[in-house]
């Protein structure tokens, strides 16, 4: 399989009082053709601001300050703004969490889908609106023809979701990204949509970023995993190898904070203690120190920062070694 899209050491900040706070930190991650790469972690980790920053779209004052963005190779951050604007879109598409703010509501479905259309191609007005038809067809709504006609409103959240993901996949792209796509759905609708995401990157070929902090859909959907804590990857691997044998604190303490089904009533759940760090007041060690039920001084851990190991099945823990067996 070829390499789609690729992250190298990527690092964004905005501003600090004492200098840049680094809001993700050296992340590197990779995706191929026709794989769903999994990213996970707590709301705060870094996993929306990671792809945000590499497509250009991270709100300022905030920008990337070191590494790269690999689209096929090309990096898009020595882009322009235009010719970046024209990879959005057509070579890469983005599922944004909030249906309700991804579409404008005093505009027709059919004309958002018609703009993305006639943005980028050299199109009638007529066509785009057959092709609008097509891919709201595509995303499984019924009555296409009758509902290019109707306000955003006018749509249940998971339709809404469906039509931010036919204007995702309208130009075709080689790499998708969803971001928490099923927030606020009932567990049937999540299920169709991840189903249908599935479909569609079957059907194209493409490869899928999944951004979500639901285990049980990484299980499901993923090929491969990387979870994130304080805007740095600290263990990544093919989903089967980190479910069943995760190496890092943190990755076991999220699936010992998971309920199970089998265990007595009235049993209680072993959540994460603490909180993740400021951005601007990290932990000069490891960042999950702090929180971490294996922490020992001695290894480093309040120390020197973990570096993420080169292996298949790569985690940064200096107790790694200790910390193989599943939860």
């Amino acid at each position: 399989m070829s390499t789609m899209f690729e992250l190298r050491n990527l690092t964004a900040a905005v501003p600090g009082e004492g200098g840049p706070v680094r809001l993700v930190e050296d992340v590197s991650l990779q995706v191929q053709a026709g794989e769903t790469l999994a990213i996970v972690g707590e709301s705060g980790s870094g996993k929306t601001v990671t792809f945000t920053s590499a497509l250009g779209l991270l709100p300022k004052p905030g920008r990337v300050i070191a590494g790269q963005a690999l689209l096929e190779g090309e990096d898009l951050l020595q882009l322009s703004p235009e010719d970046l604007r024209r990879r959005r879109g057509a070579r890469i598409g983005m599922v944004f969490q909030d249906p309700l703010t991804g579409l404008n509501p005093v505009f027709r479905i059919g004309d958002q889908i018609t703009e993305v259309l006639r943005a980028h191609l050299s199109i009638t007005r007529r066509a785009a609106r057959d092709r609008a038809v097509e891919l709201l067809a595509r995303v499984q709504i019924p009555d296409p023809a009758r509902r290019v006609d109707d306000y955003p409103h006018q749509f249940s959240g998971g339709m809404r979701q469906r039509v931010l993901i036919a204007m995702a996949i309208a130009l075709g792209p080689r790499v998708l990204i969803a971001d928490e796509p099923t927030t606020a759905l009932d567990v049937t609708v999540q299920a169709q949509l991840l189903d249908l995401l599935t479909d569609l990157r079957q059907a194209d070929g493409m490869a899928m970023v999944l951004i979500t902090h639901d285990l049980g859909v990484v299980a499901r959907q993923a090929d491969r995993v990387a979870v994130m804590y304080a805007g740095r990857v600290v263990e990544t691997g093919l989903v089967e190898e980190v479910f069943r044998a995760p190496r890092h604190p943190y990755t076991i303490s999220l699936f010992r904070s998971i309920p199970d089904l089998e265990s007595p009533a009235g049993s209680k759940l072993a959540p994460i203690s603490g909180a993740p760090p400021d951005p601007a007041r990290r932990p000069a060690g490891c960042a999950f120190a702090p929180r971490c039920f294996a922490a020992d001084e001695s290894a480093g851990c309040l120390r020197d920062r973990p570096v993420l190991n080169d292996a298949p099945h790569a985690v940064a823990c200096h107790r790694a070694e200790l910390l193989g067996a599943a939860p």
